[in-house]
């Protein structure tokens, strides 16, 4: 192992085992038979490097500290008319295993080649090992011809409009704007399916599997229930945080209770975190504040811009009780493959989750209590 580490360290380059920084951006964490598995978009150089040009590559850890290159688990198509084709936008993958098929199921947020984030998709592949390589399946919107669980009917019926329906198709929008907070998308987007960009998945105690994911323009978060294969959305939905434009979601469960930390929509500039909790992974979830304290000193930035960084993960460390890390990307647009990570323990203080400042730090913070 090249140079290997022995603690995390805060938005450095972070090298993998060849000395390459590690290139698995807007990832999540797979554990499997007592190893890791960082899976995260692969990018290039420059600006060309915002969309997909090589896929989603995998590395694999013991310690959380060092990992080992273990190649691209899914390749973009060089066929043009593929929907993977090279040079769509392809973000934020996850992997979950599904104990019933045993098969490794990745979930990705999909935008066609050359359509912008105009398609909001799901995509979809498997594999028989959790580095690959990965076969795409499918792509889709979820939860087409189903209604919210926590929307009325009469609710549904009352906002309906042929007007409102015309003016929300030509509706592009894709931060916080005022113009579009009387359009209910979810009611234009009922027969071809639920918008889907920013995302996540969370797998609960009892094997039950959810996608959590921007939709309606950003505007609103959706949670939906899997099939038992993990393929596919059943159609059970709900919709949470309605026009507050969350992004970025990641869950966790601690406690008994289901926290979210998601960050506002801005683009690849960094805004605020915030944080949420509870009861259900239906919600009602309530919005307990901005969850960072402290300040990056390689840029100046605290709380207010989340030091430079946006939520991705959260991270349930197997074995040590109450370990939990929250993984952040710190987006370089200007040359994405210099991207950065930053992972920090996430503590609960009265009943809130708190993640603060750690310029090098490791996972003895969990063993002896140190805030």
């Amino acid at each position: 192992m090249v140079n290997a580490r022995k603690q995390f360290e805060s938005g450095t380059v972070w090298p993998d085992d060849t000395g390459t920084h590690i290139n698995a951006h807007g990832g999540g964490i797979l554990v499997d038979e007592g190893v890791f598995y960082w899976f995260g978009e692969h990018k290039i150089a420059g600006e060309a490097g915002n969309v997909a040009h090589v896929g989603v590559h995998c590395y694999s850890s013991t310690d959380l500290y060092n990992w080992k290159d273990a190649g691209i688990a899914l390749s973009v198509s060089e066929d043009p008319t593929s929907e993977i084709a090279d040079g769509c936008i392809l973000e934020r993958p996850k992997v979950i295993y599904n104990a019933t098929t045993s098969r490794f199921v990745m979930w990705f947020h999909l935008e066609f080649k050359g359509q912008g984030y105009n398609t909001s998709r799901v995509g979809v592949a498997v594999a028989d090992r959790p580095t690959g390589p990965y076969t795409f399946l499918h792509s889709f919107r979820p939860n087409a011809g189903h209604w919210p669980i926590n929307v009325a009917a009469e609710e549904r019926n009352a906002i309906y409009d042929t007007k409102l329906m015309t003016e929300m198709r030509a509706s592009q929008g894709g931060g916080p704007d005022p113009s579009v907070v009387r359009f209910p998308f979810w009611v234009r987007d009922f027969a071809n399916g639920q918008m889907s960009r920013d995302m996540t998945l969370f797998e609960d105690d009892d094997g039950t599997a959810y996608h959590i994911c921007a939709s309606e323009q950003n505007s609103t978060l959706h949670i939906s229930q899997l099939t038992d294969d993990y393929l596919c959305t059943t159609g059970k939905y709900a919709r949470v945080f309605n026009k507050r434009w969350h992004e970025a979601p990641a869950v966790c469960k601690h406690n008994g209770r289901y926290w979210m930390i998601s960050s506002d929509c801005t683009g690849w500039a960094p805004n605020a975190a915030r944080s949420s909790v509870a009861d259900s992974i239906w919600g009602p979830w309530r919005e307990l504040g901005n969850p960072t304290e402290g300040i990056n000193p390689d840029n100046g930035i605290g709380p207010e811009k989340t030091f430079g960084g946006q939520s991705t993960y959260i991270l349930a460390v197997p074995g040590k009780a109450d370990a939990l890390i929250a993984m952040f990307d710190l987006w370089r647009p200007e040359n994405a493959i210099d991207g950065r990570y930053l992972w920090l323990p996430m503590r609960f203080e009265d009943n809130k989750p708190t993640i603060t400042w750690r310029s090098e730090w490791d996972l003895s913070v969990f063993d002896d209590g140190d805030e």
